[in-house]
């Protein structure tokens, strides 16, 4: 199981913000809890999806307080979490429409030491874990207090793209991996998620300047979109595919060169469960009205509509590979491949992940910082992106006969 770091603590005054991940998270009771190890309290939060949370402190009496944009605490007992002598009450539930909220009582005052929280790709389960050391009551204090609510609210607005056009030109968009709080891969001092949002704006001009393609830039500036809210961004635009560029680093061995991922077809019943589960019923397919739909059809009608866009995801996929072997790009010995990540999910468009390459490896760094060698890779997408478009306006009369 590949697992990636998604967050990073930020202090703003007294709170630790999140990212802006969204959807009912369900806890997993059976792995949660909240311990101490080596004279520290671990507070361990399993959850079915990442979502958006913040934790400060309170005095009168010591608390830490944990917000999540939210969790669904169903099966989840005081006695069943708390095993920790630092702790001496529990409280978890629901806040207010949308919101969750967990209030750990301190024994004795704490401050936070280290947390964060990593996602599992393949599943896109979560693991938060916050670990807590005792501090002088005077520290405690002088770092306590609610946080400003308007910088919680405002870290959930979304770009609106704009409406389709029916006669338009074909719509492709372009999603720059991480961003904002999620620097993502990073060597150096270098961050996949600036590398990725130059690599992105470069694909789009060089997309819109064909005047047959118009791409949508699912973020154009250094912001954190949600996963599931970059399938949704990308069908309210009314796009025909979705690209992820990513460029990933590795702590061990010598990975090396560009390789591009479809949803791995043994993973295609579970992306379907999933998205029932967490998405809201407008928002599964584009043009199906699913919202008196239970899970199971929901899941089924979504894997209807992959028997069309899935083989379109990997003619996509093989067609970029083959251009940007023609344009010289450095491609992994291996470049076409299968995967379980959340975003290749959308059912009712085509989708593909493409591995840039490693920021791990010199060559493939220095490659993704050379504007002459960072040209050859767009120009390599934009020529399979055409020759995908013209080839699917050829044989769309054929689809469905």
């Amino acid at each position: 199981m590949k697992l990636r770091a998604v967050l990073l603590f930020i202090f703003m005054g007294s709170a630790v913000w999140a990212h802006d991940f969204s959807g009912l998270a369900q806890l997993d009771v059976t792995q949660s809890g909240l311990s101490d190890q080596r004279g520290e309290l671990v507070v361990d939060l399993h959850l079915s999806q990442p979502v958006p949370y913040r934790l400060f402190t309170l005095t009168d009496p010591n608390r830490a307080v944990l917000d999540f944009r939210e969790v669904d605490w169903t099966g989840a007992t005081v006695n069943g979490l708390l095993q920790s002598e630092f702790v001496t009450g529990l409280n978890f539930g629901p806040l207010r429409a949308g919101w969750s909220r967990m209030v750990i009582h301190l024994g004795v005052p704490m401050r936070v030491r280290q947390g964060g929280m990593n996602v599992a790709q393949d599943s896109g389960g979560a693991h938060l874990k916050v670990v807590m050391e005792r501090v002088e009551q005077s520290e405690f204090e002088a770092k306590a207090g609610a946080p400003d609510p308007s910088g919680w609210d405002a870290l959930f607005a979304l770009p609106v793209p704009p409406a389709p056009k029916p006669d338009g030109p074909l719509v492709i968009a372009i999603d720059a991996g991480h961003g904002g709080l999620d620097p993502g891969a990073q060597r150096d001092g270098i961050k996949e998620s600036d590398v990725m949002l130059t690599l992105a704006i470069e694909l789009s001009d060089a997309l819109n300047r064909t005047g047959q393609i118009q791409a949508y830039l699912i973020r154009d500036r250094d912001v954190f979109v949600s996963l599931e809210d970059r399938m949704t961004l990308a069908r309210a635009a009314g796009a025909s595919a979705m690209i992820s560029l990513h460029a990933d680093a590795l702590h061990e061995g010598d990975a090396r060169g560009a390789s591009i991922y479809t949803l791995n077809p043994k993973a295609q019943d579970a992306a379907s469960a999933r998205m029932a589960e967490r998405h809201e019923r407008g928002d599964l397919v584009a043009g199906l009205d699913l919202t008196a739909q239970d899970d199971r059809v929901a899941g089924v009608l979504m894997d209807l509509v992959r028997l069309e866009t899935g083989p379109a995801s990997a003619q996509l996929a093989d067609a970029i590979v083959t251009a940007m072997g023609e344009r010289g790009v450095r491609l992994h010995p291996r470049p076409r491949k299968d995967g379980q990540f959340a975003v290749l999910n959308a059912p009712d468009f085509a989708s593909i992940l493409i591995e840039t390459g490693f920021l791990s490896n010199a060559l493939d760094r220095a490659a993704l910082l050379d504007p002459y060698e960072r040209r050859k890779m767009v120009q390599g997408i934009a020529d399979g992106i055409i020759v995908w478009a013209i080839s699917r306006e050829v044989t769309a009369p054929l689809v469905r006969q």
